[in-house]
């Protein structure tokens, strides 16, 4: 399997859109930061996993021209505000989309994009909501979900395994909890939120990320969701030789 990482900054992207880089070198490409994404492949399947504002520009850079499935992990705009985005792949394939989500994300999204699941006037309904429960088949593997703290609500954690590999994918939290280390344990790849250097309510932070790492036994720690104060170079320096910051465009295989 592959995966690509689409985007790994915050809400705000990197730099602000007022231009502020913070800590962030401009001259370094890699600083330049869409919204959090991942684009997982496997056998003949392409499946997304969030869908925020740069969805478009991320998907015609990674040549998507059609998908599987979208999972999105949570309904704050950055997760998900681009989902209009996907009508296009809608249109190609000639059916809906299956939109994965826990059913209290599903309740929000159809609420908050009626047309997109109801249709509208002359426009056909774009997605097929799929309420997630504990596990999901797809392409030969399987995907497992557990729920994540994420300030006063929760996202969706995900560990997909295919061929005695595995991808755990963790974003918006900011506590580790049994659940979690449970599904996370042993994975060959942990893609991991890591918003700063600082503690912070609702995300999580390098030491806690670290730790969390070693007491889990992972093969390789991939940074994402990283705000202005994460500099590329300077975070590559600071991490031990199985840790690494994401950059956007990046391509993992297992």
């Amino acid at each position: 399997m592959k995966i690509r990482v689409l985007g790994c900054g915050t809400s705000g992207g990197v730099p602000h859109v007022d231009g502020n880089w913070g800590a962030c070198d401009p001259a370094n490409a890699k600083n330049r930061r869409r919204r959090s994404s991942i684009l997982v492949e496997a056998g003949e399947g392409r499946l997304l996993v969030d869908c925020g504002p740069d969805c478009r520009e991320q998907l015609l850079d990674a040549g998507v021209r059609g998908l599987d499935a979208c999972i999105v992990t949570h309904d704050h705009a950055d997760h998900c505000h681009g989902i209009d985005d996907l009508r296009g792949l809608v249109r190609r394939s000639g059916r809906r989309l299956p939109l994965w989500a826990r059913a209290h994300t599903l309740d929000q999204l159809e609420r908050r994009f009626a047309y997109a699941f109801a249709g509208y006037e002359n426009y056909s309904p774009l997605f097929e909501p799929v309420a997630l429960d504990s596990e999901r088949a797809w392409q030969g593997g399987r995907f497992r979900f557990v729920d994540q703290p994420h300030g006063s609500i929760n996202s969706l954690g995900l560990r997909f395994d295919r061929d005695g590999k595995s991808l755990a994918y963790a974003i918006d939290f900011h506590e580790l909890t049994s659940e979690m280390a449970t599904l996370y344990a042993g994975v060959d790849v942990w893609i991991c939120d890591c918003l700063g250097l600082k503690p912070h309510p609702t995300h999580a932070h390098l030491d806690a990320v670290l730790r969390w790492a070693k007491e889990l036994g992972v093969g390789q720690l991939w940074l994402t969701h990283l705000d202005i104060v994460m500099d590329h170079a300077q975070l590559s320096s600071m991490l031990p030789d199985w840790a690494a910051p994401c950059h956007d465009g990046l391509e993992l295989t297992l």
